[in-house]
């Protein structure tokens, strides 16, 4: 026999070996699924019910690709998501053709003035510059991969001139001076690996001007490896200032607020997506990350749902003051809002006893988090367009407002986002889930199963090898950049010449029967609902 011969019988005998092996793995399937107790649709429908899951499993990634709309996509769309990927990535924000926005639909618009500042007439820091790394598409064909060009790329900080820099604190004895308007909401070094927090810390110490929050988890390396501005967030489990009681340790409080990137203190008493105590599942819980917090290592953790050490607006504010007279540094909180009274009481303290907060985290309920619980995500807390005109209006009928700094939190990823909440009464904004797409999140949504598969939101040091950060970092600084860009470009339209001058009166809300209505007027309405 000749060589094609033998090459007929080979091919022939591989090919009844398989038939037989694919044979005898249904029949085993079958009988296996038949007699299994555990799922109904598989005694009745054996190997055809597998497929059932299959698809199941799939099914959100076909939805996000395939099925969702552009503006479908839960809990940021498509065009939500692109628009920060471009911006991280590209530095470019220009779109084309039209918007996609439903203009049927009810909705906030920044009111353009007719006259618009002219770029000379913009009042900013034109001083500091960006130096940082971009893409620049070359090719981006069908079956192909996308061909891009990676080049140096030098921008303006985009930061407040001196004269409108915000200062947090004034009268403690570090205050904290910040000139850019935006920072990076609470993440901890836990929920976030540690190629993430580096990322992080280093892009925004290109990007200069900001801060970045250290999340309840405490302060680990990472998050001075940039050099960045930290505000150190203190949650009730006390992670990282905690002696072996589950006490605050004093002395380590010292010592961390004697570190230079350390600004201020904020204590965490709910965030939007969660209004409890912080949790961590153990697979996330390394040695390292046991040990920034003093807790046990591969051991899920929960915060408590508030601090032990105080129980009242009274005894809180006498924590916040001791942790201000031992650091020499502001202290803040953060608060998630239920109601027109949320914070009636502590503002009526703030204007009688002088005491409080030097400033105050307001997290909306669309906030993200790296684990909670769908009654609580979904229905406790209101969100951040109902939250931060209350507390505002509640510290302006106490006299208080101009003592505290306010900051918004919840889905601030846009230019416009942060105008509308700037002209409700916010001084700075915070964002998380936008610098975590800057990193290459693709809201695969198992931030809280230490499986994400790019490397943001896990500890598993073999997928954080996803996540380069001498890349990553760039983008990170790009992202900001261009927020800030956008900040100014829809001032400069509205007739301002700096972000930090957006009113009320900026602001237009038209309803679904086309009805536009000031945000004054809105605001106004607030005011006399509490009381």
């Amino acid at each position: 026999m000749n060589i094609a011969d033998w090459l007929i019988i080979i091919v022939f005998t591989l090919t009844v070996l398989a038939i037989i092996a694919i044979v005898l793995f249904l029949v085993y399937i079958i009988t296996f699924d038949r007699n299994q107790k555990r799922h109904a649709i598989l005694r009745n429908y054996p190997a055809l019910g597998r497929m059932r899951y299959f698809f199941e499993k799939i099914g959100p990634e076909f939805r996000q690709y395939w099925f969702d709309a552009d503006l479908e996509g839960k809990p940021f769309s498509r065009v939500d998501y692109e628009h920060i990927v471009k911006g991280a990535k590209y530095m470019r924000e220009v779109v084309a053709f039209g918007s996609k926005r439903n203009y049927e639909e009810e909705g906030f618009y920044v009111r353009n003035d007719m006259f618009p500042k002219l770029t000379e007439e913009i009042k900013m820091d034109n001083e500091t510059k960006v130096d940082s790394k971009r893409y620049i598409l070359v090719k981006d064909s069908l079956f192909f991969q996308r061909e891009e060009k990676w080049e140096e790329e030098e921008s303006s900080a985009y930061l407040l001139h001196d004269d409108d820099a915000i200062v947090i604190g004034p009268n403690t004895k570090y205050p904290f001076k910040v000139k850019g308007l935006i920072g990076m909401s609470a993440m901890s070094y836990g929920s976030l690996g540690n190629h993430a927090i580096t990322a992080l810390s280093e892009g925004l110490s290109l990007a200069k001007g900001t801060w970045m929050n250290t999340g309840e988890g405490g302060l680990s390396p990472y998050h001075l490896k940039g050099g960045v501005d930290v505000i150190m967030q203190i949650g009730p489990g006390l992670f990282g200032i905690r002696d072996k009681n589950g006490e605050v340790d004093w002395d380590e409080l010292k010592r961390k607020s004697e570190i230079p990137e350390i600004k201020a203190f904020e204590i965490k008493l709910a965030q939007g997506a969660k209004t409890r105590g912080g949790h961590i599942d153990a697979e996330k819980v390394t040695p390292e990350v046991a040990e920034i917090r003093k807790v046990e290592p591969y051991k899920s953790v929960d915060s408590p749902n508030r601090f032990h050490q105080f129980s009242d607006v009274v005894t809180m504010c006498e924590f916040i003051e001791k942790i201000r007279s031992h650091t020499g540094k502001p202290v803040g909180m953060k608060i998630a809002v239920g109601g027109n009274d949320s914070i009636k009481e502590l503002a009526k303290y703030m204007k009688e006893s002088g005491k409080g907060p030097d400033f105050i985290t307001v997290d909306g309920g669309e906030g993200g988090t790296g684990a909670s619980y769908q009654e609580l995500i979904d229905s406790v807390g209101l969100p951040i367009r109902s939250a931060l005109p209350i507390v505002v209006a509640t510290l302006q009928k106490y006299g208080v407002r101009d003592r505290v700094k306010i900051i918004a939190s919840g889905k601030m990823f846009t230019p416009d986002r942060i105008a509308i909440a700037i002209a409700m009464g916010a001084d700075l904004v915070n964002i998380a889930r936008g610098f975590m797409i800057s990193l290459g999140c693709i809201q695969a949504m198992r931030c809280n199963s230490n499986t994400c598969p790019v490397g943001v939101a896990t500890t598993d040091p073999d997928l954080q090898k996803a996540l380069v950060i001498d890349e990553k970092k760039y983008r990170v600084a790009n992202y900001l950049v261009t927020l800030r860009i956008g900040l100014f470009r829809i001032s400069a339209a509205a007739g301002i010449d700096s972000p930090v001058h957006f009113q009320p009166k900026h602001i237009m809300f038209k309803d679904d029967k086309g009805v536009v209505i000031p945000l004054e007027n809105i605001l106004q309405d607030i005011e006399k609902q509490i009381g």
